[in-house]
């Protein structure tokens, strides 16, 4: 999860509260369905940043995704992922 603004890679500033993910490769704009599978809770996010850059982490979600998904005093949780479409 990050929440700092600051300009993202597709050149949109973050938005804290947008449903939105860093992702290494994925192409900018691409839909992907996350979902913890501790309790099944999921969200939909789009793609408009890169990164995460710490090993093991493969998304970084907005902090409004985060908290559809994870308490956010947890800061980082296993997660399942795919795209969607």
């Amino acid at each position: 999860m990050y929440s700092e603004p600051q300009p993202t890679a597709s050149g949109e500033q973050f938005d804290p509260s947008a449903m939105t993910a860093a992702h290494k490769s994925l192409p900018m704009d691409t839909m992907v369905e996350v979902t913890n599978p501790a309790d099944g809770s999921s969200v939909t996010v789009r793609i408009n940043d890169r990164g995460p850059y710490i090993a093991g982490r493969c998304l970084d979600l907005s902090t409004a995704s985060f908290e559809k998904i994870a308490s956010p005093s947890a800061g980082v949780v296993d997660v399942q992922w795919q795209v969607l479409g």
